[in-house]
């Protein structure tokens, strides 16, 4: 069975990290690459059902995103996280168990973010109402070494998600037919 391959597509939250993820998985398609997208906010219904959101907390819920991707790509699935993942240490320990790893950052400014907004996470943050966002109450660490970097402010997502199939192609994790 060949190996599956995983990508991480991280950045803060509203930098465009879902757009991206859309956008590649149809690409991929068209492929004949059909991977499985791990979504934080579709799994953490499932794995804390009751996110408090602090470090304990994210601990586990990456802890077990990363156990559930390496599993899969154990079993010749691609995978695709679509997770903002604030410490390196949560993709670096995917990067660790996932010998197929590329991490994707989607780089866009704190203020672009907060006027997208689209699940007013930020919103709530400057209300109080939450104290754990991301960039703006808990610090965020970009990768130091990403194998892609997406400018969110200006690159579409079409541009985006090409950069990410020639970096999949470069290493040969996926093949140049098709």
């Amino acid at each position: 069975m060949e190996q599956g391959f995983a990508i991480w597509i991280t950045g803060l939250p509203a930098s465009g990290k879902s757009t991206v993820t859309r956008t590649l998985v149809a690409l991929l398609k068209k492929r004949g690459v059909d991977a499985a997208v791990l979504e934080s906010d579709v799994l953490r219904k499932t794995f804390t059902p009751k996110p408090r959101y602090d470090e304990e907390e994210r601990q586990v819920f990456y802890g077990s995103m990363v156990y559930v991707g390496a599993l899969l790509t154990g079993h010749g699935v691609p995978v695709i996280f679509d997770a903002t993942a604030n410490r390196r240490a949560y993709r670096d320990a995917a990067r660790e168990k996932i010998s197929q790893f590329l991490e994707v950052y989607v780089d866009s400014p704190l203020a672009l973010c907060m006027a997208r907004d689209p699940k007013g996470i930020y919103k709530q943050g400057e209300k109080g109402a939450s104290q754990t966002v991301p960039g703006l109450q808990t610090s965020y660490e970009p990768p130091e070494h990403p194998d892609v970097v997406i400018q969110g402010d200006h690159e579409t997502p079409e541009t985006a998600a090409q950069k990410i199939i020639s970096h999949l192609l470069q290493f040969k994790y996926i093949s140049s037919e098709k």
